[in-house]
């Protein structure tokens, strides 16, 4: 059995206030206390003006959580900040298509959306969920960012009637600051100035990686698109041992395959080669450190027939090769 909360991502709506209403249970002090009934933890809430504000999820639930947002339906009138780190993968999905997990080691993940994409969120049961969300007008935005040459990708993200989508995994740093704005007590002397230096080093940190990512012409994207994407990278990591072929993934995304290699750069921030690559040298670091096998089991289980081709790409990623790394 799942909890279901639907909602409309207006520039205006406040999720606390409605989802309260929806639990039957008061907001004290700006905190949403989960009900035992239905969990431990809490949501906060903390605004620093009407185009600035964060949403902090910290809680576990004795079922299931679904939140579906629908497109306001009004463009990009608020650009909306997702930061993920649980202890389980979050299922995402667009467009009403069944949910899919982002992550695959880590559970970790920014998403960077306009308010026009429908989407939905499977929380899971008995899962400590640690999950940010910070909204904000593309104009405050452009004043955080004093950007004088900004690329395609911030140019697109601060403008007005954009869509977009764009995903990051979650530096170290940014974990470390979720964890710190976590326990912030909201009633402490200064705690609103601390939450707002914390909230800016996160979006620093995000907004850094964007900007390194090479200009292009950006692609208008819909919820279709979006769902697709995400079926497209669920493919493509089911199993790591084989590599993408193009045509097969661009009928899984009902695309051209043109289309569909523009998308998934323009989503995930690189080809899809290149993100296959990633992920298997992610997963080969992680047998190695936590599941014991050697350097030629590693390699074998990941598709590779010549083992140095192996080393060599590992340690292009990794600065070690994979004997050293495992025992380091």
């Amino acid at each position: 059995m799942a909890m279901l909360f639907r909602f409309s991502a207006t520039p205006d709506f406040d999720f606390i206030t409605y989802f309260a209403r929806h639990l039957q249970t008061p907001i004290h002090n700006g905190v949403l206390e989960i009900p035992e009934k239905l969990g431990q933890g809490s949501i906060r809430k903390v605004a620093f003006g009407p185009d600035f504000k964060i949403t902090l999820h910290h809680y576990l639930l004795q079922e299931e959580l679904l939140l579906e947002r629908t497109a306001s339906g009004l463009g990009n009138e608020l650009v909306t900040i997702f930061f993920y780190d649980n202890e389980q993968a979050l299922g995402i999905a667009y467009n009403q298509e069944p949910p899919v997990l982002f992550s695959q080691r880590t559970e970790s993940a920014i998403q960077v959306t306009s308010n026009d994409l429908s989407s939905t969120i499977r929380f899971p049961a008995q899962q400590r969920i640690q999950y940010v969300v910070v909204a904000i007008t593309p104009t405050r935005l452009t004043e955080l960012l004093a950007l004088r040459d900004p690329n395609s990708v911030l140019q697109t993200i601060t403008g007005r009637g954009n869509s977009f989508l764009f995903f990051e995994s979650m530096p170290a740093e940014a974990r470390l600051l979720l964890t710190k704005l976590m326990t912030v007590d909201l009633q402490a002397s200064l705690s609103q100035f601390y939450l707002q230096i914390k909230v800016q080093e996160l979006l620093y940190l995000v907004f850094q990686k964007l900007s390194l990512r090479e200009n292009a012409t950006h692609q208008p994207l819909n919820s279709a698109d979006a769902a697709r994407l995400l079926e497209v990278r669920q493919a493509l990591l089911r199993d790591l041992s084989v590599p993408p072929v193009l045509r097969e993934l661009a009928h899984v995304a009902a695309m051209s395959e043109t289309k569909l290699k523009q998308l998934f750069k323009q989503t995930f921030g690189t080809p899809i080669y290149s993100y296959y690559q990633q992920a298997r040298m992610e997963e080969a670091a992680f047998l190695l450190k936590h599941g014991r096998y050697s350097v030629a089991q590693v390699g074998y289980e990941l598709g590779f027939s010549n083992l140095s081709h192996f080393s060599r790409l590992f340690e292009k990623h990794y600065g070690q090769n994979p004997k050293k790394f495992s025992v380091s």
